[in-house]
């Protein structure tokens, strides 16, 4: 059976060009993305080693680094670019992240889109 249990990065903010409007492509927005990932962490648990667990820290600096440098119209297409990194480069067999843009739309806190891939 495989492990239910997961590792989460939760309101990681990183400032990047993002949206679809001219005003938009001048100006560098925040994003926020909240991740849950699946890994097995009973060996760790045991081990009491970094090198036995999902580097929560790595994978932190891998998306800042990616999102920062990134120019995405859609909120939608960096998500789905984060979550490969983080399954491919980090071998993460599935993986749950929201991507959110906080005041996108007037009136409202937030805005985000909430994407699952893996098995």
């Amino acid at each position: 059976m495989a492990s239910r249990d997961r590792v989460l990065i939760e309101g990681l903010e990183v400032r990047t060009v993002i949206g679809i409007y001219d005003w938009e492509r001048e100006i560098r927005q925040t994003v926020r993305l909240d991740l849950e990932m699946a890994w097995d962490t009973s060996k760790a648990a045991v081990s009491d080693n970094i090198d036995d667990t999902l580097d929560y820290k790595a994978v932190s600096k891998r998306l800042i680094s990616f999102v920062e440098q990134s120019e995405f119209g859609l909120i939608e297409a960096l998500a789905e670019h984060c979550a490969n990194i983080v399954m491919h480069e980090f071998s993460v067999p599935w993986v749950r992240l929201k991507l959110s843009k906080p005041g996108a739309v007037r009136g409202s806190e937030n805005v985000a889109v909430l994407i699952e891939r893996g098995q």
